[in-house]
């Protein structure tokens, strides 16, 4: 069993940043990636980034690439994604997942999930 929180989301306006972060617990959960996925109302849960369990790999989605940067601590207990250049369009329900096999693309293969936090982006 993993354990995932998140916290560090909440309002800002349009160019400003966040730095998201995911405390993962339990006793196998440096075997498993991390990857953050966000949920607007109306929509469809979608990719953000991942990162793999040994630090080396990660993975954006394109609308993220050169705004967001996803990294583990050395321990492998935490996950952040620094959200830079925010746009009103990045509001949404944030969410942790963690993953221990398959794509890190699919919100599908991932086995366990976090409670998600709030991110506000005004224009």
């Amino acid at each position: 069993q993993v354990q995932l929180v998140e916290s560090g989301g909440g309002l800002v306006q349009a160019g400003g940043s966040l730095r998201l972060s995911c405390a993962a617990s339990g006793r196998t959960y440096s075997n498993y990636g991390l990857g953050w996925f966000r949920q607007a109302p109306g929509k469809e849960r979608e990719f953000v980034a991942a990162i793999s369990w040994s630090g080396r790999w990660t993975y954006y989605a394109d609308s993220v690439k050169g705004r967001f940067t996803i990294s583990r601590d050395n321990a492998k207990t935490t996950v952040y994604l620094q959200m830079n250049s925010l746009k009103p369009e990045d509001t949404a329900v944030y969410y942790c997942g963690a993953i221990n096999s398959g794509s890190y693309y699919s919100a599908r293969e991932y086995d366990y999930w976090g409670q998600g936090t709030q991110v506000t982006v005004s224009s």
